[in-house]
């Protein structure tokens, strides 16, 4: 649910998503507004540096009596937010509007902070509408600091009080090339990332969240869920772009690759 401009852009976007098998139902086009960009550059330390133009079309989202009748009827199994476009107060209230209509429905909150962006009253706001939260390492060092006051980051501590004061069922970090930790029915548990070539970090995270949730949504075990969005986000970093071209049958050959690996190196593992 988003608004593009009614310009190039915009129509490239919506071309684009239904190209995927995308339903653009709830894809708003605004004259007022250009197509929301984000410019990525890089710091000597190769992290993503995001400049983003707002006012933007995606702030001008009119959720009004008939478009939250389509989306109930719609009945999604989730409902999937960032913290970017909530930034807007407008668009906070309709994420909440939807929150209070779709009652059955799930929440994934992705946090994905950009300076600028946000605020941690924000955060603590949404996060209070999510059952599960997915965030990265630096992230949740930054929320930990605000929070407790405390510089000494312990993941765990992190995790058991974000989930205990927002009543969050699971919560998901991504550590980069060391894979993801996953705090789940008040355990915490580490899983290995894969070893790829990086070319571009840009959408890697995305595509973790996609995979994940995908996972979550079949109701995969832990161990195989982290293990699929691991891999994805690998073969995403290891391409230029922040939307590549990539297939299952890659996904799943990067799995088995290390898989193979390490029985080789391990006869005894189990497989």
């Amino acid at each position: 649910m988003t608004a593009v401009g009614k310009d190039e852009r915009g129509m490239r976007t919506i071309k684009a998503m239904q190209n995927l098998g995308l339903t653009t139902e709830f894809v708003q086009q605004v004259s007022e507004r250009p197509t929301g960009t984000a410019f990525v550059s890089t710091d000597r330390d190769r992290n993503a540096v995001f400049t983003i133009d707002r006012p933007a079309a995606f702030d001008c989202v009119e959720v009004d009596a008939s478009l939250l009748e389509r989306a109930v009827h719609f009945a999604p199994d989730w409902l999937y937010f960032g913290t970017l476009a909530q930034a807007n107060p407008h668009m906070e209230t309709a994420l909440q509007r939807l929150v209070e209509n779709l009652p059955d429905t799930r929440c994934f909150y992705d946090v994905n902070l950009r300076s600028g962006h946000w605020s941690l009253a924000l955060v603590e706001r949404l996060s209070s509408a999510a059952h599960v939260l997915k965030l990265n390492r630096h992230e949740a060092e930054m929320l930990y600091e605000l929070t407790r006051g405390k510089s000494d980051f312990n993941l765990e501590d992190f995790c058991r009080h974000w989930t205990s004061t927002y009543n969050i069922s699971t919560i998901c970090v991504t550590l980069g090339s060391r894979g993801c930790a996953i705090f789940d029915h008040g355990t915490l548990r580490s899983f290995d990332g894969f070893a790829v070539e990086v070319v571009d970090t840009v959408g890697s995270g995305d595509a973790f969240a996609a995979a994940f949730l995908h996972g979550l949504n079949a109701g995969w075990p832990i161990e195989e869920n982290a293990t699929f969005a691991n891999a994805l986000g690998a073969l995403v970093a290891g391409r230029p772009g922040g939307t590549p071209d990539w297939n299952l049958e890659e996904h799943f050959s990067l799995i088995r690759s290390r898989s193979a690996s390490r029985n080789k190196s391990n006869p005894s593992a189990p497989r």
